[in-house]
């Protein structure tokens, strides 16, 4: 069932909607006299230089407010569905999808699959492209939706509607084409699995997607990640130190012919590759711009740069090297060895601050899962129980939902600091965060 109220939660402070006299909780009717389906709508209408709101207050009464503005000034309105329509939701059965390795009884969130080429625009969600209309695909190119980040995993079309278990999914390049042809702009990844869509498949799909550079911009690859709850699911194989070590070597011979041809590497291993081939992380410069960087694509290398860079610049201005502080950090275990070796370069310069880096074991999705971003409260708790946990125990904020204090079995920022009489601080993805955390600084 469609949503046809769109509600507004908050209005930015010195915006043009709070000095219109917007408030939260007030309902937006239309734009411009157009009934607004959803937030591709409500964004094409709101550009321009003279706007047409009209808004019912709560007590019912209707407002016509006519606004001039600069044409690309946004009003400041937030709604209560950031989508301002239903979310649409996956119709694959990928044979890697995480989601169908969660166990029972998780919350019902969890389970929701969504596959939304809007969260695309909006979020850097990817998608797969395969639950578009024709007229679905025709309001892209006309909004110009760009960047879309598309999970294309294989251009061979049999394959593709094999390993998505969907008849459609084999149109992937015709969609890709009407991208190019509107001039929207793309990044792609692949999820690859062992013996399916690697090796010549592998290059097969590399070399169809050469012909869309520059619309697309980037392409990424990552290994599938596999729970201890497959039962039922199609057979699936973990990759090996040595099988990293192929899929590098298979992608630097590419990335040597894109950079000749094309001026950039365009495909990218994640760091999972580098690290579980025990190769060393490339440096900055190879990532041209860290475009992929959510995707696990030189998140370590940027975390490294960045923490060095606070550093240094904290030094040069005569920041307190004389800190006494006791604290740890838990992590998965694929990123603890670099984030250990990063704590190692602090405390060096700040010979007072004694960092204990915990690496903490997936027992609940299994061992075979090593990002920290799927770590449970419980495992946590097992495992750091008792500990002398020093201050503060600081936690990387990708183990929380979006904007809340809540990691994926239930548990709470809360619930963690009671059960380990330590207080905890989420810290940000950034190295500047991760600096801070470490020496207790809190001007920045």
């Amino acid at each position: 069932m469609k949503r046809e109220r769109h509600i507004i939660k908050s209005v930015e402070e010195g915006s043009i909607a709070e000095e219109m006299g917007i408030e939260p909780g007030d309902e937006l009717l239309s734009v411009n006299g157009k009934a607004i389906l959803d937030v591709l709508d409500y964004r094409f209408q709101e550009t321009g230089e003279d706007i047409l709101l009209l808004v019912r207050k709560p007590d019912g009464e209707e407002w016509e407010l006519e606004i001039e503005k600069d044409y690309a000034d946004e009003l400041g309105i937030e709604f209560e569905d950031p989508l301002m329509d239903d979310y649409r939701s996956c119709r694959n059965k990928c044979i890697f999808c995480f989601i169908d390795q969660l166990p029972k009884g998780m919350r019902d969130t969890l389970y929701f699959k969504d596959d939304d080429t809007r969260l695309s625009f909006l979020q850097g969600n990817y998608c797969t492209l395969t639950n578009l209309s024709e007229k679905d695909i025709e309001r892209i190119c006309y909004y110009k939706l760009s960047p879309i980040n598309i999970s294309v995993h294989t251009t061979n079309p049999e394959l593709r509607k094999k390993m998505l278990n969907n008849r459609f999914a084999g149109r992937i390049e015709e969609i890709i084409q009407k991208f190019c042809d509107a001039g929207l702009e793309m990044n792609a990844q692949i999820v690859l699995c062992k013996g399916i869509n690697d090796g010549k498949e592998l290059d097969r799909t590399i070399a169809d997607l050469e012909k869309y550079i520059p619309n697309i911009q980037s392409l990424s690859v990552v290994p599938s990640g596999l729970t201890k709850f497959r039962e039922g699911l199609p057979k699936l194989e973990l990759f090996e130190k040595e099988d990293c070590l192929k899929v590098i070597n298979q992608l630097e011979l590419w990335q040597q012919h894109m950079l000749y041809a094309h001026d950039t590497r365009f495909v990218y291993p994640s760091d999972e590759f580098y690290i579980t081939a025990g190769k060393p992380i490339p440096d900055d410069e190879y990532y041209e711009g860290f475009t992929q960087l959510e995707n696990g694509v030189g998140m370590m290398r940027s975390l490294f740069t960045d923490t060095r860079d606070s550093m240094k610049d904290y030094l040069e201005d005569g920041g307190r090297t004389d800190i006494e502080r006791r604290i740890s950090i838990a992590t998965g275990a694929l990123a603890f060895e670099h984030i250990k070796k990063l704590a190692d370069e602090i405390t060096k310069e700040f010979p007072g601050v004694k960092v204990s880096v915990y690496k903490i074991r997936n027992d609940f999705f299994g061992e075979s899962i090593t990002v920290s971003g799927l770590l449970t409260g419980q495992d946590i708790i097992a495992q750091l129980k008792g500990k002398d946990l020093g201050e503060e125990l600081l936690l990387p904020e990708n183990l929380l939902r979006s904007g809340e204090e809540t990691l994926l079995d239930d548990c709470t920022v809360s619930g963690l600091e009671k059960a380990l009489q330590t207080k905890i601080r989420i810290v940000k993805s950034y190295g500047s965060h991760f600096f801070d955390a470490i020496i207790g600084n809190e001007d920045r």
